[in-house]
């Protein structure tokens, strides 16, 4: 009966903005973020529904005014002594808590609280959120969200006390038992503090998640954003498939420029709306409308991804947060703050490569979370009711995931789900447990089955693919505490956005080739030509094609030019502000006419290795209105987006004046030289390039050496010719030679030069070589950085 005096006499209610982030033993770590955030953004006009905390002294008021502490203790002693199972437990715990009575002073605290709080709502029809806060979650180094309950829609007194009650019990979950029990956390010193929130009028809005950090590579310069029609508990469980934005944080203080590096479109089939007393929520389709639009505008975005940033300065870590947008008044605002507990306690210096052997057939693909892979076999289970039958080590397959699969979601080797981001429960926990998982697939439950052997990769970007049969899967530990440093710029070849990410922690000096063709096969999959001349296409099943492509765009060259923008900004991103050069469209004609559409416009050639390819394409009428797109994207790319780091560079340009012509065409299309800080670059890939490389000079900022097309052209040596390939030999004597003169033209005439191959990665005595001849960069795979930079110092040494 003491304990019960002292406890009332002590706080039993807290205003959010009478608490800060330090009262986290008083309110719990959610309710005290809360507090943190309306006291201390209101001069960043960040927009924070208020509330108030019931507060630890209320919870243990109630226990002992039920005498449940002892029971409690009694029945998990019990259950770790082994004498009653988990689900018994937990069970009998939470009888307790729901068959509790409140003492008189409680609920009057309560309700007077409470119509405080809705004399605040100017709504006519004020509802509350009844959230639980643990006084130890949202702890750096251990996540409790999402094991005890949330409740919405909340109105009146006796359903708030009801709501409140629940909240207590759910302190007593079998998730949150077990998950207090291997963190170490003591079941009687965890207290549970209630927060009750004004809500947003999301229901007829929308909402989300977002991350102040990549959530699958830690890279630190993006905002990640999953929004979805509704209320927000959809996006959490991993109910829906959200869109997803990606924003660049260092140009977010430009006005000017829109740095969103990426827009994804969801599905978002349905949508969480109010129901009534005895269903507070429920599920409703959306229309054909809402699943094809965007659900913020641009400027939604960037202002959400600003809050951002302005909460993680404040915090002093990346942070994991909710948003909403009320429907009516058509405002957004955070309903919640957690530090981010997975990407930011990695040890950056170190992570793993992983690389696929042999892969089967792609059954399947969706959202990669984590950059892991695994072989093995399927366990599919559609009901939480049945985990009992999966095969530990197993790979579970299912449609989502809430709290009560963590148990079994522990014991399986990797995770793929039909629904649900990057941001959902499925993929929050497969990260902190590291387990390879693929989200969002759309149709895993219908097409696999348990039994089936098949390999997991999340290892190729943001994209995840199950293949068919077990692959061999290599994998590699990089350590960069060690790694020296070299002179020469060891800069990196890439071509994929959706892997760019993933590299960002590796010391390079920039990316030396990105090539833009693989953003058009793979992001865009259309010819240029087919897109500015639509109309003109005989082709009925690609203009079918294309016109579901391009939907919700006002015209089909801004889907190419929207698409490539933002597949190359992604590359730009991860290297910023360092250079990243991009070389403009490269491919032969056999290889544009298998785009979409492509085939009406490509001539047949019988050698396009040698034909019409590179430079000689962008003034030429068959081609230059597909040019002046790449052109646009260019520009959008550097002068809306902001990443002026964007270096463009000219390949196969055989001659003097060709390139005149192409500079005149890129002027035409808005890319002038030198204007906006543009530099650029030609390849050097052809005998004529080295011989006249100080004419080159005159027009040109830097040379790229291509080695393939070098090496062939130099001994007339098709590169692709099997019965010739012991002649194809890029360190030989005639090769060296060009390379090493044309290094030397470009020195004595100041403009920069690289080289981009795997030669130097491949032998260290031709990486010797171009160090001894002056070579200012070497462009190298991911995979090959550690190993160049380290032949490269040891030749620096030596020199």
């Amino acid at each position: 009966m003491q304990k019960h005096s002292e406890e009332a006499a002590k706080p039993l209610i807290c205003d959010f903005e009478d608490v800060t982030r330090e009262d986290g033993a008083l309110v719990g770590g959610k309710n005290s973020s809360l507090g943190e955030m309306i006291r201390t953004f209101k001069a960043e006009e960040i927009a924070v529904p208020p509330g108030f905390a019931t507060t630890s002294h209320m919870y243990w008021y109630y226990v002992d005014a039920n005498g449940i502490r002892d029971k409690a203790s009694s029945l998990i002693a019990e259950w770790q002594q082994g004498k009653l199972n988990l689900a018994e437990t937990g069970h009998a715990v939470r009888r307790l808590f729901l068959r509790g009575t409140w003492p008189a002073d409680a609920a009057a605290a309560i309700k007077d609280a409470y119509h405080r709080l809705l004399d605040k709502d100017a709504s006519k029809d004020p509802r509350v959120a009844v959230r639980s806060s643990a006084t130890a979650e949202d702890l750096p180094d251990a996540s409790f969200a999402g094991q005890q309950e949330t409740y919405l829609n909340v109105s009146g007194d006796e359903a708030l006390l009801t709501a409140c009650r629940r909240c207590y019990a759910s302190l007593f979950t079998d998730r949150a038992i077990s998950y207090r029990q291997a963190k170490g956390f003591g079941h009687d010193s965890i207290a549970l503090s209630i927060g009750v929130q004004l809500m947003v009028h999301s229901d007829s809005g929308c909402s989300g998640v977002m991350f102040s950090i990549d959530t699958e590579s830690g890279f630190d310069k993006v905002v990640l954003i999953n929004a979805a029609w509704g209320l927000g508990e959809n996006v959490v469980q991993g109910a829906v498939n959200p869109d997803e934005y990606q924003v660049f944080k260092p140009l977010l203080g430009d006005k000017d420029l829109v740095p969103i590096l990426e827009k994804k479109l969801g599905d978002k089939a349905i949508k969480m709306v109010y129901g009534n007393k005895d269903m507070p929520t429920r599920n409703v389709p959306t229309s054909k409308a809402e699943r094809v639009s965007f659900v913020l505008s641009n400027q939604e975005i960037l202002q959400l991804a600003r809050w951002a940033c302005t909460i993680e300065k404040h915090y002093g870590c990346p942070m994991d947060m909710e948003w909403a947008k009320d429907g009516i008044t058509n405002e957004l605002f955070i309903v919640q703050a957690r530090p981010e507990t997975v990407q930011s306690r990695r040890d950056t210096a170190l992570f793993k490569t992983y690389k696929i052997g042999k892969k089967g057939r792609m059954l399947t693909t969706g959202l990669s979370i984590g950059d892991a892979a695994v072989s093995g076999r399927l366990c599919l289970i559609t009901s939480v009711k049945d985990i009992d039958k999966f095969v530990d080590n197993s790979i579970l397959v299912t449609e989502a995931t809430d709290p009560d699969w963590v148990p079994v979601m522990k014991r399986a080797a990797g995770i793929i789900t039909d629904h649900g981001g990057r941001t959902s429960h499925a993929a929050i926990v497969s990260r902190e447990l590291g387990l390879p998982a693929i989200v969002g697939t759309g149709n895993a439950t219908y097409l696999l089955h348990s039994g089936q052997d098949v390999t997991v990769s999340c290892a190729e970007g943001d994209t995840g693919f199950v293949y068919e049969g077990i692959s061999e899967i290599e994998e590699k530990t990089v350590d960069l505490s060690g790694l020296p440093k070299a002179q020469t710029k060891i800069m990196l070849n890439l071509g994929n956005p959706a892997a760019a990410y993933r590299w960002w922690q590796l010391p390079a000096a920039g990316i030396g080739l990105a090539r833009m063709e693989f953003v058009v096969s793979n992001a865009i999959r259309v010819h240029p030509m087919a897109l500015v001349h639509f109309e003109q296409l005989k082709d009925e099943t690609a203009k079918r094609e294309i016109n579901r492509l391009t939907a919700g765009y006002s015209s089909k060259p801004d889907y190419f030019v929207d698409k490539l923008s933002h597949g190359l900004a992604a590359l730009c991103a991860a290297v910023y502000p360092k250079p990243a050069i991009i070389r403009l469209s490269d491919f032969k004609t056999n290889e544009y006419a298998g785009l979409i559409g492509g085939a009406e416009f490509e001539p047949e050639e019988e050698n396009p290795m040698l034909g019409f390819r590179g430079a000689s394409r962008y003034y030429s009428p068959r081609y230059q209105d597909g040019f002046a797109l790449e052109c646009r994207a260019i520009k959008r790319l550097r002068e809306d987006l902001g990443l002026t780091n964007a270096i463009v560079m000219i390949p196969f340009c055989r001659t003097v004046a060709e390139a005149k012509k192409v500079f005149d065409v890129m002027a035409a299309n808005g890319l002038c030289r030198g204007e906006n800080g543009l530099q650029v670059y030609v390849m050097c890939e052809i005998p004529s390039n080295v011989i006249l490389a100080a004419e080159f000079a005159k027009y040109f900022d830097g040379f790229s050496i291509g080695s393939n097309d070098l090496t062939q052209l130099t001994l007339g040596v098709d590169r692709d010719s099997g019965e010739l390939a012991e002649l194809f030999d890029d360190q030989d004597e005639a090769v060296k030679w060009m390379i090493a003169r044309v290094i030397s033209i470009a020195n004595k005439a100041g403009r920069k030069i690289g080289i981009c191959g795997q030669a130097p990665s491949d032998h260290p005595e031709f990486a010797k070589f171009l160090v001894k001849a002056g070579i200012d960069s070497i462009s190298v795979s991911p995979d090959s950085f550690v190993a160049v930079m380290n032949h490269v110092v040891a030749s620096e040494r030596e020199n």
